[in-house]
């Protein structure tokens, strides 16, 4: 007898869990996709100051170098300003438009690799579909309806 209760309780503990579940997530699929989405941008927002900032830190390591050496300011006018070389015998690269774009472009491709795309999973996509989550919802009801129906504790009626 005692065998008999634990299994209907264990059997009414897993039916009603996964019943409610599965009630809970056709209930609340439409803020799942918004929390999911929300973190996405979250950690955008993170790499996107992560990056500021590992910027920063080389201009402010530039800027120390600059301090400390004043003839570095000399030597990287011409190339960084496209002006001419004070030095004659110096020769400093010419960079195009097309080859500075096709750079560009490189990094900003990396960047928004490292940041990746904020894809939904694949269960949050079809259980957001409407013909998945009716079934979800009913699915779930069945199962919280079947686990009060049939094992929820009986009281006895000895001598009624």
């Amino acid at each position: 007898m005692l065998i008999q209760k634990i299994v209907h309780f264990l059997l009414f503990v897993i039916f009603f869990s996964v019943g409610a579940g599965a009630l809970g997530l056709a209930a609340l699929c439409d803020d799942l996709i918004v929390y999911w989405r929300n973190e996405q941008l979250v950690k955008e927002a993170h790499l996107s100051l992560d990056r500021l900032r590992s910027l920063n830190e080389e201009y402010d390591a530039l800027l120390a170098e600059l301090q400390n050496d004043p003839n570095l300011l000399r030597r990287l006018a011409p190339a960084t300003l496209g002006t001419l070389p004070e030095d004659p015998d110096a020769v400093y690269p010419k960079a195009r438009a097309q080859e500075l774009a096709v750079a560009r472009r490189a990094l900003m491709d990396r960047a928004e690799q490292e940041s990746g795309e904020a894809v939904l999973p694949k269960w949050l996509q079809r259980c957001s579909e409407p013909r998945h989550r009716m079934a979800l919802f009913l699915a779930g009801a069945g199962l919280v309806l079947i686990s009060l129906v049939f094992f929820t504790p009986k009281a006895d009626l000895a001598d009624g």
